[in-house]
């Protein structure tokens, strides 16, 4: 099962690869230095990619993609906690 923590949405729009929002610094429609083929590449075939939020200069290491979610090898983003 893939942690939920460890997961950051994204879309692809127009060959760029887009975040909602920043996970790290709250910034709205950050812009991903990937390309639609690096996300392929990062689906299932066991590589990694280390990504650099141009917003906040957080750096994440992927591990793996699907269609909806990127998945770092750690919890991303502020502390999500449960009421």
């Amino acid at each position: 099962m893939i942690p939920f923590e460890n997961s950051l949405p994204y879309d692809i729009q127009m060959n760029d690869v887009y975040a909602a929002e920043c996970p790290f610094c709250g910034q709205s429609h950050v812009r991903l230095p990937l390309k639609p083929e690096d996300v392929e590449e990062l689906r299932g075939a066991g590589r990694k990619r280390s990504v650099v939020f141009p917003c906040c200069h957080t750096r994440v290491q992927l591990v793996d993609a699907d269609g909806d979610y990127l998945l770092a090898d750690k919890p991303v983003g502020r502390a999500r906690t449960r009421s």
